[in-house]
């Protein structure tokens, strides 16, 4: 598998670590470099916007996604390759999925984790099977982590369902990981009796 474009869930913020920052300025830039279009929320502000204007320093091409509502308070970005204006959220995320060969979260907050937990939850249930990256800048998602596999402890989570992404913290293992990614592989193991 050659993923064409990645979409990116990140934080609207920057977050406390210079590190974060990097990791998203690292991550439009390698893209860009492999050609890889990004996707994205479409906001000029934190992890999202350094994403979005490395990838457009290094000639990359960039698609950004947004609903009506927020182009004011996300500050849509004006410089991308291409913006989509949707009329919800749910229209955003579906558009986003769409548009996207994979998946990639950086460090965010409840977006983020929303967008995330909904790829997966799709590809859990076969709705897509596109490979799922977190991009672990500094452990940043280690206790999420921690907590699906409390869930799999407790009998919430499948343990095959680990298998549905892929955890790196660099963008070189992580993309690496994400093209070995098969979905058969994972799909044999899961049921409707096992969700």
């Amino acid at each position: 598998m050659t993923i064409q474009s990645i979409c990116l869930f990140c934080g609207s913020n920057a977050g406390t670590r210079p590190s974060y920052t990097q990791a998203a300025r690292d991550f439009g830039s390698t893209l860009a470099a492999r050609d890889i279009a990004l996707v994205y929320g479409g906001g000029n502000v934190g992890l999202m916007g350094v994403a979005a204007d490395a990838a457009l320093a290094a000639g990359g091409r960039v698609i950004g996604v947004i609903p009506e509502f927020l182009q004011s308070k996300e500050l849509a970005h004006q410089g991308l390759t291409e913006l989509h204006i949707t009329r919800t959220m749910h229209e955003r995320k579906a558009l986003m999925e769409d548009l996207s060969g994979g998946f990639i979260a950086l460090p965010g907050g409840f977006g983020t984790y929303d967008e995330l937990f909904e790829m997966l939850t799709w590809a859990q249930l076969s709705v897509h099977s596109k490979p799922i990256g977190l991009l672990n800048v500094d452990g940043f998602f280690e206790p999420l982590l921690a907590m699906v596999r409390h869930g799999v402890a407790e009998g919430f989570v499948h343990e095959a369902n680990l298998r549905l992404f892929v955890v790196a913290d660099n963008m070189a293992a992580l993309l690496e990981a994400m093209n070995a990614y098969r979905p058969e592989t994972v799909n044999k193991w899961l049921s409707h009796d096992n969700i």
